[in-house]
């Protein structure tokens, strides 16, 4: 996997081997973050970091500061050693837990961004809607990344301010009002 634009244009990073990540492809993830804009300065949240592709690429496009959590053992090994690689310790925070419970023990952390892109499997609306109240800052957006033919969920504080498709995924972007 590479990074796509930013600092790190063209940098390599692993992906996590063995694991059941489903990263999002270099096509939808230079969709999101053309749609983003300028992210100089913002601090992201990347919420299921599984491979770390999205906190790098934010990383890599000027974010302030990222966390990236990841409940994975192997995934969360993986990320630990890109950033190392990638040299970007100073302004990526890996976190291993289950995002839930971060979110419990880190009420107060509100961000620019939160990145969700659950596994589709386990995508539990109530949760995503905790992340969004706790987490995002008013006038900032959480992007949920969604299976293609799913219908959008409607989430209370969150407005839809796109929605873009891809295939089989669909980024749904929301700003906090």
């Amino acid at each position: 996997m590479r990074i796509i634009a930013g600092a790190l244009k063209g940098r390599q990073f692993n992906e996590p081997h063995r694991h059941k990540t489903h990263p999002m492809s270099e096509k939808v993830r230079g969709a999101l973050f053309n749609a983003l804009g300028d992210i100089e300065g913002l601090t992201f949240l990347d919420a299921f970091a599984g491979s770390g592709a999205l906190a790098f690429e934010a990383t890599s496009r000027g974010a302030k500061s990222v966390v990236a959590v990841e409940i994975e053992k192997i995934a969360h090994s993986n990320i630990l050693q890109n950033i190392g690689m990638l040299r970007i310790k100073q302004r990526i925070k890996a976190v291993r837990a289950n995002v839930g419970g971060w979110s419990i023990h880190n009420m107060e952390k509100k961000f620019d961004i939160v990145l969700l892109d659950p596994p589709y499997d386990q995508i539990m609306t109530e949760l995503l809607q905790k992340l969004m109240n706790r987490h995002v800052k008013k006038g900032g957006l959480a992007v949920l990344a969604y299976p293609g033919h799913a219908k959008i969920p409607d989430f209370d504080q969150m407005a839809v301010a796109a929605d873009k498709s891809y295939g089989d995924i669909q980024l749904v972007f929301y700003r906090k009002t």
